[in-house]
């Protein structure tokens, strides 16, 4: 078939029968598609055989890049034994050497892997878990939970409960349990008005008061921890994490940290709670746990809550929870092969100078009259745009102002995405130190281009 052919027969099937995700379909319909047919290490190929830089890891996803070898060769090995079985009543292999590779790459303390499909279902579960522990535990008012301003943990209801983007969760309010707010640590656009460098944590003080005065009713606190990512990638000032792990530990409230994003060494360290040496209670992974590879999730917990769940068959204690493709052998295959890749080739060892390249290169961006503000940790970048960067005034909604940004990036051979004015960049850990210039240089050329 002529390629051109085979191009309006896809952009056909999509248009009439494909509902795309975040996705205002009344004005894709008047865009030209990009079709996506191949991908290799930090570069995917569309139909007519042009390759673009991967600057966004497949939506946060792909970790030692496309088509890696030792991951699709463990793939196909596992699809000659078999693809799936249930973990209801039986068990297999990769999932319990997986299991076992994950506690003990984990923060201390966590010793128990229960497995889902994503990071929404992997939020679901800990927020059932924490539900759960206490009414086993006798404490029947602890039903509630706490959640950050500005936070993301998925699109299920109950994590849209504990969600904190007006944008994407206001509609569905009447849906939603009751939940407290805490006031994001977001330093360039503080709730507050309070400087940085004066500040003592002003706005972990003010959580504080909320889970005093809460706590009775509280089952759990859920963080995504340095990076509050689809909000904006906020990071959180030095010492944050480890605070609210203690007003945690003092109100005895239980820790659930939403590590879907920043797990799997995009923050420098495999798991971002590392870097304030914290350990949560329960801990909630997905994205880089295949290596971009299947949908896999996996919430794990203490050795304490997985111990309150145990008893007669008759009590009902057990936690009734579960999906049907939980411990997917494939999925498993392909996650152990992707922990083999990590320390195989020193992963996070080597992502160090990657991570200090990097910086340097956004602090030439961050000279620019329309960047307010550049956000990193590890391999995580956001990129604010503003239109008056004295006054930090945005850009009016009607612009697209990032959106145009990506798409002139794209034109030069760059795939990258916005949260709204907000420029992300989170290329695969595998990318190359050129590979790394290019995508800052072509991100420097299409914002410079656009907003100037």
């Amino acid at each position: 078939m002529n390629i051109q052919n085979f191009k309006s027969q896809i952009e056909k099937s999509d248009r009439d029968y494909l509902w795309h995700p975040f996705t205002q379909m009344k004005e894709w319909e008047k865009e030209d598609p990009l079709i996506i047919a191949e991908g290799r290490g930090s570069y995917l190929k569309d139909i007519f055989g042009k390759w673009y830089l991967d600057g966004v890891s497949s939506l946060w996803v792909t970790v030692h890049g496309h088509r890696k070898k030792e991951i699709d060769a463990a793939i196909k090995e596992q699809i000659d034994k078999i693809s799936h079985s249930t973990l209801l009543g039986l068990t297999s292999p990769p999932a319990a050497m997986l299991a076992e590779m994950i506690v003990k790459s984990a923060p201390k303390g966590l010793s128990r892997v229960f497995y889902s499909d994503n990071g929404s279902t992997a939020v679901e579960v800990g927020l059932k878990m924490a539900f759960q522990y206490w009414q086993h535990k006798g404490l029947k008012s602890k039903t509630k939970f706490i959640y950050l301003n500005n936070s993301y943990h998925g699109d299920t209801l109950g994590a849209v409960s504990v969600g904190g983007i007006e944008l994407f969760h206001s509609i569905f309010s009447p849906l939603l349990f009751d939940s407290y707010k805490i006031p994001s640590p977001h330093c360039y656009r503080c709730e507050f008005e309070k400087d940085l460098c004066s500040c003592r944590l002003f706005c972990l003080g003010e959580a504080e008061k909320t889970i005093k005065k809460h706590h009775n009713e509280i089952a759990a606190l859920i963080i995504e921890p340095l990076v509050q990512g689809a909000g904006g990638m906020i990071t959180s000032p030095p010492g944050y994490l480890k605070g609210i792990k203690k007003l945690c530990r003092r109100y005895r409230i239980l820790m659930i940290a939403d590590e879907v994003a920043t797990g799997f060494g995009r923050t420098g360290k495999m798991f971002a709670c590392e870097h304030e040496e914290v350990s949560p209670d329960i801990i909630c992974l997905a994205k880089g746990i295949t290596g971009g590879y299947l949908p896999l999730a996996a919430t794990v917990t203490t050795e304490k809550i997985f111990r309150v769940f145990l008893g007669r068959y008759e009590r009902l204690k057990t936690f009734f929870h579960g999906h049907t493709y939980t411990g997917n052998q494939l999925a498993c295959a392909a996650a152990i092969a992707n922990f083999g890749v990590f320390k195989r080739e020193k992963t996070l060892q080597k992502l160090k100078k990657k991570i200090n390249v990097l910086a340097r290169e956004l602090e030439k961006i961050s000279e620019f009259s329309h960047v307010g503000d550049i956000r990193q940790r590890g391999v995580m970048v956001g990129i604010e745009l503003v239109r008056d960067k004295g006054k930090k005034k945005p850009y009016h909604l009607k612009e697209k102002m990032g959106r145009k940004v990506c798409i002139r990036a794209r034109d030069k051979g760059v795939i990258i995405r916005p949260l709204g004015d907000v420029i992300v960049l989170m290329p695969p850990l595998s990318i190359s130190m050129n590979e790394l210039k290019s995508l800052t240089r072509i991100t420097a050329e299409a914002i410079k281009e656009v907003t100037e």
